[in-house]
């Protein structure tokens, strides 16, 4: 049984979302990890620090590599993080000379982060993607009940007709612009060592980085292992893209609410009311812009790291960035799942 409702048994039904948890899984992440040591090992020889026979030896063990899980778990409960096990590990499989050379001059941050920003351009790619769905499905309506009328409400009372395509705009809007920043987003190789100043690579320490993020398709800047306004922000992207599919879901449930003006198929059935088509969907799109909204000031929290580097906000930002993640994950889903089923909008 898992605590998650993302990946329950049941409420997975729900709020799942295989594809994107594929993304976050300890596989996934290993993955990312042993990538990062195979690029730096890589970026390293090109400028002399680490013979390139030992680089290729590296990159060889980091392809054949089959981690024990089980032993990194019991280290991660005593060190605090997976890498020095997994580093350990490798070094084992990797043997001889080449083995010292294993993670030279990094430090743990830089492999947790830089995996997270690995998998993090994955997804938020896949997001962009599946906004540009949505959207396409709002101009399909548009282009289907545009002109015909509404009501429209504030304060949750009638005030004056409206077009479609009034509320479509209010729909549409903002998910095009979240779209944008997440094709815009920067996703930066995170890269220090022990303290954030390189101190074992010295002169070479800004060219080593450049090489590394080059390696691994990401953009090199100064180390931010204790600036994490990066990871704030795109939280909180991630909170605006569900805020917004959230309105979308509040405005569909109304609609069904006073009958007349949506028409949807499909629908949720009740265990005690046979005539009811429950708009689920549009419910669930609700409670998860109130999940994100109330998990961003979490990771607000944890932009706290205190001195060079900090545990406990590190591990806040472990507890709640997956869950918003999979939260929009599960968002964008239903959103596009919710256009699709309006067959009727207007009168």
């Amino acid at each position: 049984m898992s605590i998650s409702a993302f990946d329950h048994p049941f409420l997975s039904g729900l709020v799942g979302d295989e594809e994107i948890a594929a993304c976050l899984s300890a596989e996934a992440d290993i993955s990312a990890m042993l990538a990062f040591e195979t690029a730096l090992a890589r970026a390293e020889a090109s400028r002399n620090m680490v013979p390139a026979n030992a680089a290729q030896r590296i990159a060889e063990g980091c392809s054949m590599f089959v981690a024990d899980v089980a032993r990194l778990k019991a280290s991660t409960a005593t060190d605090g993080v997976v890498v020095p096990e997994l580093v350990r590990q490798l070094r084992t499989v990797i043997g001889g000379d080449a083995a010292q050379y294993v993670h030279f001059g990094a430090t743990s941050q830089d492999v947790i982060d830089t995996s997270l920003m690995i998998r993090l351009k994955t997804v938020l790619f896949l997001f962009a993607d599946r906004l540009s769905g949505i959207i396409s499905r709002l101009d399909d309506l548009e282009a289907r009940f545009g002109a015909r009328q509404l009501m429209g409400h504030t304060r949750m009372q009638a005030a004056i007709p409206i077009v479609v395509s009034d509320r479509l705009r209010s729909w549409r809007h903002p998910l095009a612009q979240y779209r944008e920043r997440l094709v815009e987003q920067n996703f930066p190789v995170q890269f220090g060592g022990a303290a954030g100043t390189l101190d074992k690579l010295g002169a070479e320490a800004g060219a080593v980085r450049a090489l590394l993020a080059q390696e691994l398709g990401l953009t090199a800047e100064r180390q931010w292992q204790s600036q994490r306004g990066l990871i704030a922000d795109i939280g909180n992207l991630l909170s605006l893209i569900t805020g917004a599919a959230g309105k979308m879901g509040q405005d569909i449930a109304l609609l069904a609410q006073m009958g007349g003006e949506i028409e949807l198929s499909g629908g949720g059935s009740s265990s005690a009311m046979a005539h009811k088509q429950n708009p689920v969907a549009a419910e669930a799109l609700v409670a998860l812009a109130r999940f994100n909204g109330v998990q961003l000031s979490g990771l607000h929290q944890a932009l706290v790291h205190e001195q060079e580097r900090s545990g406990a906000a590190w591990t806040l930002e472990w507890l709640i960035l997956p869950e918003m993640v999979m939260a929009t994950a599960s968002s964008l889903k239903l959103c596009y799942e919710l256009a699709a089923s309006v067959k009727s909008l207007g009168t």
